[in-house]
């Protein structure tokens, strides 16, 4: 007797099921990119904090040089004095370069520009800076800190507010 082996037939894929298989393989494949792309953006921007303040950092350098030799000068006051003048004047020059501008603190209070630390009674005009008790700085337009300001108060409008 001879038998025959019934011919073993290869299962026919639906071209559904093929569509579908290569439609994840590659949802898998920019799964895998998108992972390793975010990993990519993560190292950067850790060296980049990293490593940002590097650059000021060695701008400062010769500041930092100036303020040794000024302390070398400690028993001559008047050359210790110039010193800290010269290292004031570089490092203001620094700044300024960095692009951090003073806040003007004359004239009318400006609540984006000034903080009120005191009020004071006055013959001027109410909410007018009568002194300025700490500088503030914006670097570009982003005020950094607030100048602290004495605005005056004025007694006559105290009066009729509480009446």
């Amino acid at each position: 007797m001879n038998k025959e082996k019934p011919k073993q037939t290869t299962p026919k894929i639906d071209p559904k099921d093929k569509k579908i298989a290569e439609l994840t393989d590659s949802l898998q494949r920019l799964q895998a990119e998108f992972e390793n792309y975010k990993k990519f953006v993560e190292r950067s921007s850790h060296d980049l904090r990293k490593y940002a303040a590097a650059d000021l950092i060695e701008q400062l350098l010769p500041i930092l040089d100036s303020f040794e030799l000024a302390l070398k000068q400690t028993k001559d006051k008047e050359k210790l004095c110039k010193g800290i003048e010269l290292i004031y004047s570089q490092f203001h020059s620094l700044l300024e370069k960095q692009g951090l501008k003073k806040i003007d603190a004359k004239g009318k209070l400006d609540p984006h520009l000034h903080e009120v630390l005191l009020k004071e009674e006055s013959d001027k005009e109410e909410d007018t800076i009568i002194e300025e008790l700490q500088k503030g700085y914006m670097l570009g337009d982003k005020v950094i800190r607030h100048t602290k300001v004495k605005v005056s108060k004025n007694e006559d409008n105290q009066a009729n507010t509480s009446k």
